[in-house]
């Protein structure tokens, strides 16, 4: 790998078992991602989008091909080891908002710091900072039921990017925000990608997510049809 390149994908596939056959949900995938990249796997419903980013994330590992993400093989990972990686250096934000619901809004945003070993103080520093980015405050003691959907991405992506991690994986991350809302939290992200130079990728089809994207990936049927540095 380069030394300014994070993640370096060769010839991966992903195959997932249906029946008495299987289905190829990834067909020979050859990326690589610069570290403080903005980039965007886009395409329909179905193309492999989910499943790109759950490799690259350590959640799932390739059926053939080399995953190598922050100088880590996936697939030699064990899932001790792929926990620490994530813990450590990635941020996911997920369609399904994944909040704890017997939680308030600062503890859900709390909890990865707090297997981080992290102060108290410095903890309580880091939430309000992220609420403050995705502009929550005012719901810090609020628990999930009492928000809304859009404010549950909110949090949801708060708790992604409070450990200012190294890379951030979002999927369809404004998928249950207004326009407006949406271009807060894209504007948030380009900041802290232009301030600490933490790498962002997308798996997305929303055209506002794809406006401010530098890198476009357009995933098809499990392969990459184009892949576009956008200068403007």
């Amino acid at each position: 790998m380069k030394n300014s390149e994070i993640i370096s994908i060769k010839g991966l596939i992903k195959r997932f078992s249906i029946g008495k056959g299987y289905f190829t949900a990834l067909n020979g995938i050859d990326l690589s991602f610069d570290k403080g990249q903005f980039a965007g796997v886009v395409g329909p419903s179905g193309s492999g989008k989910t499943t790109l980013l759950n490799i690259i994330g350590s959640l799932d590992s390739p059926t053939e091909g080399i995953a190598n993400v922050l100088g880590q093989d996936v697939n030699k990972l064990s899932t001790k080891k792929a926990a620490i990686l994530r813990r450590k250096h990635m941020g996911f934000i997920f369609q399904t908002y994944n909040l704890l619901p017997v939680y308030t809004v600062f503890e859900n945003v709390e909890f990865p710091l707090l297997l981080l070993k992290m102060s108290g103080a410095k903890r309580k520093k880091a939430v309000m900072d992220a609420l403050d980015w995705v502009g929550i405050t005012d719901k810090v003691k609020s628990r999930p039921a009492q928000l809304s959907g859009g404010e549950c991405q909110r949090v949801a992506i708060a708790r992604a990017m409070v450990k200012k991690p190294e890379l951030v994986l979002a999927d369809e991350p404004t998928a249950n925000l207004d326009s407006e809302n949406s271009h807060h939290i894209l504007q948030t992200m380009e900041n802290l990608n232009k301030e600490l130079q933490t790498t962002f990728i997308f798996a997305t089809h929303d055209d506002k997510v794809i406006k401010y994207l530098k890198r476009k990936i357009l995933l098809e049927d499990g392969k990459v049809t184009s892949d576009d540095i956008i200068t403007n």
